[in-house]
């Protein structure tokens, strides 16, 4: 069976490739393919999820930026727009509930702040890898959206933790002395050089981060997040992410391909997603409105808004979770994949355009732009000093 399901994780991850989207969309298709040829999933699919779950957790970690945390405008910008956006979702939802008849679409309001919850959530994975495909991971915009998708994903964590009721022993005050081991830690990324040792001593400190917080009853995946935000900054992180992230991708195929075997799309769940799909330009509009109303200039602001104009694989993980807990019914589950890989495909589509869109439409977005927003300089310059800029990237 294991060989089924690669080839055809592959072949549908081929095609989506082909069709410039993210191979993860072809996978959460994969996994509705098998379900309905009648392959059935065994424990290893559970566990290579569980563990793609982890390291994801693992390698967000490493890329926290403490100081970028701390800015009060990422913080405020991720809060108020999740709270607005589940207020907004709150009609939609109850309109769905009053005109659908199937026994799922039946919502009490502590299910339909579930499903708003999941639903505020934007891809980690799908921005990266546009602004990795368009080589913009060291711009502005980018660090604005990467920090508000780093708060979002620590808000998810947070969630999982209560959800599951578990209570800490008392040896989880313990936990606080794990930044006395980051000297030591520091020192053995160092000497493990640029090999396989790396990536290997990776995989032992974010499963390791698992079981100890799971050794003193708390969830397993906030140890790897805490024990990836105790390595960042170090001067090997960054190197023990790139090499970590293959690892994850292909790990994270199970989780994906386990979605599908929860039950098969009906028309019904096709039309829920695609409204949901429908209203993500709403879900655009709130990140840019939020952005300028803190001075952030028009384009960044744009550009930030569009990549985070999406749905995340962080709401499938609260979804599933959710269902575990017999909070939502599993038809939920797959309505929110759907939605996901909707959302997938009008981000790495529409962001194509991105720039050629503000520059045709700048008068437009620039008249909402704050004064103060404008006082900022987005560059130092040197007064009476002509500047010639040579090439670009390494080169400039």
């Amino acid at each position: 069976m294991s060989f089924i399901w690669i080839l055809v994780a592959f072949l549908f991850g081929y095609a989506a490739k082909l069709l410039t989207l993210p191979p993860l969309v072809g996978y959460l298709l994969a996994g509705f393919f098998l379900h309905a040829l009648g392959v059935q999933p065994d424990t290893s699919l559970q566990t290579l999820a569980d563990l793609g779950i982890s390291l994801m957790l693992f390698t967000i970690g490493l890329k926290v930026n403490i100081k970028q945390l701390l800015s009060g405008n990422i913080w405020s910008a991720t809060l108020s727009h999740m709270g607005l956006w589940i207020i907004i979702l709150f009609p939609l939802l109850i309109i769905t509930t009053l005109i659908a008849s199937a026994h799922y679409f039946e919502l009490n309001m502590a299910q339909i702040a579930i499903i708003g919850f999941a639903f505020s959530f934007s891809s980690t994975v799908c921005a990266i890898k546009v602004l990795e495909d368009n080589a913009e991971l060291k711009t502005r915009h980018s660090d604005l959206a990467i920090g508000i998708l780093i708060i979002q994903d620590i808000a998810a964590v947070i969630f999982l933790i209560f959800a599951t009721g578990k209570i800490p022993s008392i040896w989880a005050l313990a936990l606080f002395s794990l930044i006395l081991v980051r000297p030591f830690i520091k020192r053995l990324t160092e000497s493990s050089g640029h090999g396989e040792l790396l990536p290997l001593l990776g995989f032992l400190l974010a499963f390791g981060g698992v079981e100890l917080f799971e050794l003193v009853k708390l969830k397993g995946d906030l140890g790897a997040l805490v024990i990836g935000m105790l390595i960042a900054g170090l001067p090997k992180a960054n190197e023990m992410y790139k090499s970590l992230m293959s690892f994850k991708d292909l790990f994270l195929i199970g989780f994906f391909l386990s979605i599908g075997f929860t039950a098969l799309p009906t028309l019904d769940m096709l039309m829920v997603a695609s409204l949901f799909a429908l209203v993500l330009p709403v879900k655009f509009l709130l990140f840019f409105g939020i952005f300028i109303l803190l001075n952030i200039r028009a384009r960044t602001s744009f550009l930030s808004a569009l990549l985070l104009a999406n749905y995340s694989e962080f709401g499938l993980i609260v979804a599933s979770l959710s269902v575990q807990q017999n909070w939502l019914d599993q038809e939920w589950l797959v309505i929110i994949a759907l939605a996901i890989s909707f959302s997938f495909v009008f981000t790495t589509l529409i962001y194509k355009s991105a720039h050629a869109i503000y520059s045709s439409n700048k008068q437009l977005f620039t008249r909402y732009q704050r004064d103060k927003a404008s006082l900022r300089k987005p560059y130092e310059t040197v007064n009476g000093a002509s500047i010639v800029i040579v090439g670009m990237g390494r080169v400039g």
